[in-house]
């Protein structure tokens, strides 16, 4: 059961317990009662004008009226302790440092890239040679299709040799550690972070922290209600 339906139930029942109860221990428990359910519904009601506009009262409803405030904290929680420019710098150092002693794979890269365009590129240029008029004579294009598989398997083939050679190798680790590379990925990510942010909507927020907190919050209901009750049974106990 919810607990905080429990707590005001249990508060309650004291109160009527109280009132139906002769004798030196009513007051005491429908003190105890009447101070636990205004402990626990006090409470109770902060929790909701937390989540929900409550006409009337001033304040209510905060989750949703700031949500443009919670939308900044997350942002700027996200842009400048985990994604900083400082951490990517140290990520990149730290990255190239401790793979100092192996290459860098381009070979899986290398092998899914599309070279096809390449080998178009390349037919284009030799058809509008001085070559071209001549491979006319002889299929025009269509006579180099066979040429494209092998094109594109030593292409590759030569790709992967540059990419794994020590002067690129030690290109990209360069540039995997120099500020210009690290400023565009923070932007990158920046800009990745506003895109979802700005798909949130202040009942989405709502929904986000509900679920994040308002299970625990249950428990200011609870010991609203036994603080109150407390309260309540000290109260009756000094007046007697």
């Amino acid at each position: 059961m919810n607990k905080s339906l429990l707590t005001n139930l249990i508060a309650a029942s004291l109160i009527a317990a109280g009132l139906a109860m002769d004798g030196p221990l009513r007051d005491a428990v429908l003190a105890t009662g009447l101070f636990a359910l205004a402990g626990g519904v006090t409470n109770w009601l902060a929790i909701h004008m937390l989540f929900e506009k409550v006409p009337g009262l001033y304040g209510s409803g905060v989750i949703t009226a700031r949500f443009k405030d919670f939308k900044l904290g997350i942002h700027n929680l996200v842009m400048e302790q985990f994604f900083s420019k400082e951490n990517l710098d140290r990520f990149f150092t730290e990255m190239v440092t401790e793979d100092a002693n192996h290459q860098l794979d381009f070979h899986e890269v290398i092998e899914e890239t599309d070279l096809s365009p390449t080998y178009d590129g390349l037919v284009s240029t030799i058809m509008e040679s001085s070559f071209g008029s001549m491979l006319s004579m002889f299929g025009g294009q269509e006579a180099l299709i066979p040429l494209k598989e092998p094109f594109i398997i030593r292409m590759k083939a030569s790709l992967n040799e540059m990419a794994h050679s020590d002067s690129f190798q030690a290109s990209v680790r360069e540039k995997l550690t120099s500020n210009p590379v690290s400023e565009d990925i923070h932007q990158q990510i920046e800009h990745v972070v506003n895109a979802r942010l700005d798909e949130l909507t202040p009942i989405m927020v709502k929904e986000i922290i509900q679920v994040m907190i308002r299970e625990h919050l249950g428990w200011l209901v609870v010991w609203g209600g036994v603080f109150g009750g407390l309260i309540g049974l000290i109260t009756s106990q000094l007046f007697i």
